[in-house]
């Protein structure tokens, strides 16, 4: 192959799936010029499983995204055909927006964004390796022989490294939906020194819309009031008719159909090599680990407005497509439909994430970032949290400034890259609220609170969206200060109200803000005791009020939590120590933080087998100044 100079760029990413849209975008936005290189140029930004946006942790994901500048939550809004808040009976800190994607416009509206975005290069093309100079990643080149070079190269290949599809027995070379898989490259990363895994995924089968019963199915309409993923779209954008969703279940004979075909399944017939991810497993899976449940939800999803394709999630398998049929027509409402497309099982190459910095700048090649299923992630949202995040750094380390390092406290985008790169992930990760430690303050309602900040700082934040988060922010202040001097007083109408209401009476005046906080009581019903405003509060100012109010003291305990992290945080520790020269270390905890090099010594804390009397040796020696001689010795 003769190989050929070609354009060169600030930053190369490779990969255009949810991780590399946000990372080319973030980059050139921030001034970078960016080449954005795709296997293939209708694959954008596409959906090759579940045609949905959010959901628990992941909808807060996507409003992070959104607080920093990024795009997925401006896509789904302007493309999604039913909008969804999961647990609105439980508390705001496991609420979530969901969004069932029309998936061909997502893409298309995504790749658009992309084609007009100033300083920003889309190209079809195959990168076969990497071009690496003394340790420095300096470009890539395509199969056809050119070479891109850059100052940074950012590797978010999906599941296209080395991907494999499986169906029963059959296993060949592809990418996700029978794409071109990324094999040079794949083997590249290995030569060039970077631990590579094997992780498994998979996707059900489609099914025609017009050949399912859905009178025995139970419809799962959209939320009537609108919601927006995107802080700043107007509610009244966007309005589509929404589609619903339908849910029917498998049942016994659906089960004794899987029995009897395990010995076809590719999980337990050794076909299959790399992980599954264990919070979607496979419908066999499913049957095999929960056998005392007589059946499972699955959710009718249309895959768009322009489509017939339904998603039916929930019967992820790699069972033979004769068995999938089978399978599909012992379902209620299933029984005449017409299979599509078959479900597949995909396996693939991922770096193993304790490879990267906190910036996911990789430690093993200078200037070389990797995001998304990449770095052993499921999901289109992470894949996104990860790729802006990669973008960012790439541009701030071109420009000679700062990293952007988010922490644990700051939002699930940080909680997540802070369990990659210090706990790794033994198979595909998922955010699940219950990873993060602080989520009573890292809600999907404030995530424009804690993080336009940081986006606006960082240049990603433009003036309008800067100001509408500047009024919102003065708007609830503003009225949690007025609810805080104004008292409501033990009048009649009070009492009478209380009563009703099955609230105890008021014994004397009392401030609206505590009167708020009982839980019975909301925001519209204590202010019409108070004197009424001039101008109407918008609905999301009012939902802040409400929750900083009435969660004012768990939120307090929270912050003081994040105040003791931040001290921690702020400890830095020196790059190459030499673990091994620390007397008194555990031997493991020597292993573990020489593996993983910690930046900080919160995130040594947090390692698996460094232990709080490792930690106690560790700062003392940071603190005696004993590192000189450290680094001196491993130099």
């Amino acid at each position: 192959m003769n190989q050929f100079k070609a354009e060169t760029y600030d930053v190369i990413v490779v990969g255009a799936g949810h991780a590399g849209s946000e990372a080319a975008l973030a980059s050139a936005r921030m001034g970078c010029k960016t080449l954005l290189l795709t296997i293939n140029l209708d694959m954008v930004a596409f959906m090759p499983c579940n045609p949905s946006v959010g959901g628990p942790a992941k909808g807060v994901v996507v409003r992070e995204i959104d607080a920093l500048g990024g795009e997925m939550g401006h896509n789904i809004d302007k493309t999604y055909i039913q909008m969804r808040m999961l647990n609105t009976g439980k508390g705001p800190a496991v609420r979530a927006l969901r969004a069932q994607a029309d998936k061909h416009a997502y893409a298309n509206e995504m790749k658009h964004t992309i084609e007009r975005t100033e300083n920003l290069s889309l190209r079809q093309g195959i990168v076969e390796k990497l071009i690496v100079e003394n340790g420095v990643c300096e470009g890539v080149v395509t199969t056809t022989g050119a070479e891109y070079h850059s100052k940074a190269v950012i590797i978010t290949a999906g599941t296209a490294l080395r991907g494999e599809i499986i169906i029963g027995e059959l296993k060949y070379s592809s990418g996700p939906n029978n794409s071109l898989p990324s094999i040079g490259l794949a083997n590249n990363l290995k030569e060039l020194g970077l631990e590579i895994a094997r992780f498994k995924t998979g996707t059900p089968p489609r099914v025609k819309s017009s050949t399912i019963d859905y009178s025995v199915t139970e419809e799962q309409p959209g939320d009537e009031q609108p919601n927006h993923f995107s802080f700043s779209t107007p509610d009244d954008a966007y309005q589509l008719e929404q589609r619903s969703c339908w849910l029917t279940y498998t049942n016994e004979g659906t089960h004794e159909i899987i029995q009897n075909n395990l010995h076809r399944a590719p999980m337990f017939t050794g076909i299959v090599e790399g992980v599954g991810a264990r919070y979607c497993p496979s419908i066999e899976d499913k049957i095999v680990r929960f056998s005392d449940k007589p059946r499972h939800q699955l959710f009718l999803e249309p895959e768009g407005l322009n489509t017939e394709e339904v998603y039916v999630q929930g019967l992820s398998t790699s069972l033979p497509e004769d068995v999938q049929t089978e399978i599909l027509h012992s379902v209620a409402g299933l029984e005449n439909a017409e299979m599509m497309r078959t479900g597949y099982a995909i396996e693939y190459d991922v770096v193993v994430p304790h490879q990267l910095r906190p910036t996911l700048e990789t430690m093993v090649i200078e200037n070389l970032y990797t995001a998304g299923q990449t770095n052993g992630t499921s999901g289109y949202e992470e894949a996104g949290g990860q790729g802006l995040i990669a973008g960012i750094n790439a541009a701030l380390k071109i420009q000679g400034k700062e990293p952007f390092v988010m922490k644990r406290s700051d939002g699930y985008i940080g909680v997540m890259i802070d369990d990659l790169v210090t706990k790794g992930t033994n198979e595909p990760y998922r955010l699940l609220t219950s990873r993060a430690e602080y989520r009573l303050i890292l809600r999907h309602d404030n995530a424009d609170l804690r993080l336009t900040e940081m986006g606006h700082q960082i240049g990603l934040v433009k003036a309008e969206q800067y100001e509408l988060y500047v009024a919102k922010k003065a708007a609830v202040e503003k009225e949690i200060a007025r609810l805080s001097s104004v008292r409501v007083k033990p009048t009649k109408e009070v009492q009478a109200f209380l009563e009703a209401k099955g609230s105890a009476p008021l014994k004397d005046g009392i401030l609206a803000s505590d009167f708020l906080k009982r839980p019975e009581l909301t925001y519209g019903e204590v202010t019409q005791f108070i004197p009424a405003l001039e101008e109407k509060l918008d609905d999301k100012v009012i939902e802040q009020v409400e929750i900083q109010i009435k969660y004012e003291g768990y939120i307090k305990k929270a912050l003081e939590k994040v105040d003791k992290l931040k001290r921690m945080e702020a400890k830095k520790i020196p790059e190459n120590i030499d673990y091994e020269a620390i007397n008194g270390l555990a031997t493991e905890a020597k292993q573990k933080l020489q593996k993983i090099q910690p930046e900080t010594i919160a995130q040594a804390s947090r390692i698996s087998g460094v232990n709080p009397a490792d930690i106690s040796i560790l700062m003392v020696y940071i603190e005696q100044g004993k590192i000189a001689k450290t680094t001196s010795k491993s130099e």
